[in-house]
Formats: structure tokens, sequence, C-alpha cells
């Protein structure tokens, strides 16, 4: 007798088939989690963003193209499109009861979990924090390569941009960054001073 069995499916496969979606979903998730801590604060919201991220799967999990990179990578892109509206969201929004309003309540045992996701990503949110000043370009690629550990092929693919853009963007934001951390030289003393400071140390 045959035995049918299933292999792996990519994005394409698993919004097609609820079986590969759930298989697709437990590959990732964890590591979707992790990019969203990195970028929110607020476990809630962890949650439902990651949900949002799969949910996207099903609609646009047709456009991956394996040539373009890793599905984490591809993933990672969807992420951070939801991330950056739901900054946008929050942005627009004066009042706090409005954010939590209809906002699916999460058991204590799944706060927990998150908090500790986001207490291990504090280190990611600090590097975040200082690219804060780059140009959106610059630090989209920077984030993706040095905060969220992707190639620059797999950053590439997931900002929708060419190799060699993403290439120059990283020169221009790695420059800055060193500009920018560089230590202060040290302030000059004036000539009337160093002058004073000889003759004195001469008599």
């Amino acid at each position: 007798m045959n035995i049918r069995t299933r292999s792996r499916g990519g994005p394409a496969e698993a919004a097609r088939d609820p079986e590969l979606f759930e298989e697709f979903y437990r590959r990732h998730v964890d590591a979707v989690t992790r990019f969203l801590a990195r970028r929110v604060d607020d476990p809630h919201t962890v949650a439902d963003l990651t949900a949002e991220v799969f949910l996207a799967v099903i609609d646009s999990g047709h456009t991956y193209r394996p040539g373009l990179g890793s599905e984490r990578g591809w993933l990672y892109g969807v992420a951070r499109n939801i991330a950056s509206a739901e900054r946008r969201r929050a942005a627009r929004e004066s009042v706090l009861s409005d954010r939590i309003a209809g906002r699916r309540l999460l058991e204590s045992d799944d706060i927990a979990r998150l908090e500790e996701k986001l207490a291990a990503e504090n280190e990611g949110r600090r590097a975040l924090t200082a690219l804060a000043g780059l140009p959106e370009g610059e630090r989209a690629v920077m984030e993706l390569i040095v905060a969220d550990q992707l190639t620059l092929r797999e950053a590439a693919a997931a900002l929708g941009i060419r190799q060699v853009t993403a290439r120059v963007r990283l020169h221009r934001a790695r420059t800055a960054l060193r500009v920018a951390t560089a230590p202060p030289a040290p302030p000059e003393v004036p000539e009337t001073v160093n002058r004073t400071v000889s003759l004195r140390s001469e008599s």
C-alpha cells in the first residue's frame, strides 16, 4: 500500500492547505514573535500583531519567491509592514482606552511567556533605538541585518529593493553610526593658555 507523505510547505502551499498552514505557523511563530518583541513593548500588541502576520500569509503567500530569500526573511518583511502600520495607527490615537478597546484578553500564562520574550529582546530594542536617527531606508536595512540577523540578500528581498541598493544603504548607515558613536575629541586648549602654562613651568 502506498502511503502519501506530505512535504513541508512554503507560504503559498500553507495559504491553501490548513494542515500545512499549521505546520508553517509552528515552524516560524517563535521567530516572528521575537521579531515583533524587538519593536513593541506590550505583550497584547505582540500577540495581536503575530496573529496578523500569519493571517497575512493567507492573502500574500503566493508572492513568496524562494530564489529571493528564506521564508523567515519574507515573513520579516510582512511583519515589518504590519508593525509599521500599527505604529502609524497608534500615533493617530489620542486616548489609551481607544487603543485597547476590543482587544483579545490574554491568559496570565500567555502574558508571562510574552513578557519573557520582551525581556529577552531588551538588547534588540536598545539597538533599534540607537538606529532611530538614521534615514528610514538606511535604518530599515540595518534593523533587518543587525537586529534581526538577516543576510543582505534576505534584507533586500524583505524590503523589496535590489541587493546593490541594500548594500549602499548599509554602508551609509554604518558610516553614520560610526560618526555618531565616536568618542568626542578633547577640547582644544587656546594657545594663550598653552603659553602661560609653559612660562610657569619654566619659572
